[in-house]
């Protein structure tokens, strides 16, 4: 101890580290600042871990279109600790998102983005960004069918931007198509360039936090945040009823930060990492890849628009996102930051996680895409009937892939109609037009279909009648 202490008084005397260092533990906060305030230590804790699990993944990771896929495999069941180390690294991207998004969320409802904090509210965009794209790029990096499929699908959406849009779309791609170039790109964006942003962006963060002081809660604020008084008043505020922020406030940050860690070791343990798919196979047409959940409430939002729409909002969509974030300080850094006086600011929120939660749940539910996975319908839904053409046509309706678009008894897909009980909508002309015609996003089947297996299907379908 005697040796660390001198090692350590060493330091000081030559860097001036343990000034430094106080003087970010003694910082005061305002009165009344409490659990609320947790979120963006956490979020570091949680991006620090994904720091630590990142470089222990990466000694065994191979970034090559030959061999990432099997490097992942051999991390996950053969490499020591592995399955833990890339669960913890899975579970922590998806804390990230969550927390960084509940810190805005929180930041924004209690206005902490006013005068004069504008700067620490946009370096707090830009770290948002990042960590979106890092998501993004580490979803790729798993180099299967959903990570190879949501390149393609995000290049083709920034290849609809006018003028940037090919070039931003080949930036991404690292070439006119996927391959090698992507792969190698994804990976140094991942590990090296969107980490190094983000130490900066919180180090800018945090250098702003002590410049400025942590937001007092909106119960402790004045009337009207007036730039031209508010300094004087903070700092009032802090004489007055100021706390330093350690032991008094850093406690709560430790605590929350210990049980996101626990979570994200407990989960990993218990859930283990992210199932890869399948390797990446262009001439698979029956792939369904969708992206990872933090995702996935956008894909399902892209899918379900109208093509009418695509364009707009595929384009306009993140452009006047972005462009509102930015705004926001400039546009309403003064003001009452009291909620009661600003409730649009919580039905805003609350229309944001409504929105999002119902277009995951719809993502998962994904009733625009054939579930080619479909099983057979088992002998036991046609044990009313003893009509061997039925039995036929049951056979019929999953081998000609109607089952993986429409679903009978409960079996089948969810993209069209549930034909349980069709005979209670269409009568048996009706029926066999439909079959043969087609309609809506249904293709007809006039040429897909002999006299008997027409027959058999129709039995089938009516037996029910």
């Amino acid at each position: 101890m005697r040796v660390l202490s001198r090692i350590g008084r060493w330091l000081d005397d030559r860097s001036g580290w343990g000034d430094a260092l106080r003087r970010f533990a003694r910082h005061p906060v305002p009165e009344g600042t409490d659990w609320r305030y947790v979120l963006g230590s956490a979020t570091l804790v949680a991006f620090l871990a994904q720091v630590v699990t990142g470089i222990a993944l990466s000694t065994v990771y191979v970034p090559s279109t030959a061999s990432a896929y099997e490097s992942l495999q051999t991390i996950t069941h053969h490499a020591s600790w592995g399955r833990l180390v890339r669960g913890m690294h899975d579970v922590g991207a998806s804390a990230m998102m969550i927390l960084i998004g509940a810190h805005l969320a929180r930041t924004y409802l209690t206005a902490s983005y006013k005068y004069p904090r504008e700067l620490s509210w946009l370096s707090g965009v830009m770290l948002l960004l990042c960590v979106v794209l890092m998501a993004f790029s580490g979803q790729l990096l798993r180099w299967d069918q959903d990570g190879v499929w949501s390149a393609v699908v995000a290049a083709e959406q920034l290849s609809r931007m006018p003028v940037v849009g090919r070039s931003l779309a080949h930036l991404l791609l690292g070439g006119p198509s996927v391959g090698a170039s992507t792969l190698s790109r994804s990976f140094a964006v991942h590990v090296f360039l969107i980490p190094g942003l983000i130490f900066i962006g919180v180090a800018l963060h945090i250098a702003l936090v002590i410049r400025n002081g942590i937001s007092e809660p909106p119960e402790h604020s004045p009337p009207r945040v007036d730039p031209r008084t508010y300094r004087a008043w903070y700092r009032d505020l802090l004489a007055r009823a100021g706390h330093p922020f350690w032991p008094d406030a850093a406690w709560r940050d430790a605590v929350f930060a210990f049980l996101v860690v626990v979570a994200i070791v407990g989960l990993a343990l218990t859930l283990g990492p992210h199932a890869l798919g399948k390797p990446p196979d262009p001439s698979n047409v029956d792939a369904s890849p969708r992206p990872d959940w933090y995702f996935l409430w956008y894909f399902a939002l892209l899918a379900m628009l109208p093509k009418s729409l695509e364009q707009p909002v595929i384009v306009l969509a993140p452009l006047i996102g972005a462009i509102a974030l930015v705004l926001l300080p400039f546009v309403g850094g003064t003001g009452s930051r009291h909620l009661r006086q600003r409730p649009w600011a919580l039905a805003i929120v609350a229309l944001a996680v409504g929105t999002i939660g119902w277009f995951t749940y719809e993502g998962y539910r994904a009733p625009w895409s054939p579930r080619f996975a479909a099983e057979p319908l088992a002998g036991t839904s046609l044990a009313s009937t003893t009509s061997s053409a039925a039995r036929v046509g049951a056979a019929l309706f999953h081998d000609k892939g109607c089952e993986f678009c429409h679903s009978y008894g409960g079996i089948g897909g969810i993209r069209g109609p549930d034909l349980t009980h069709v005979t209670q909508r269409l009568n048996h002309p009706q029926l066999i037009s439909r079959i043969l015609g087609g309609g809506g996003n249904m293709p007809p089947f006039a040429t897909r279909l002999s006299d008997d297996e027409l027959r058999a299907i129709v039995a089938f379908l009516e037996m029910k009648r």
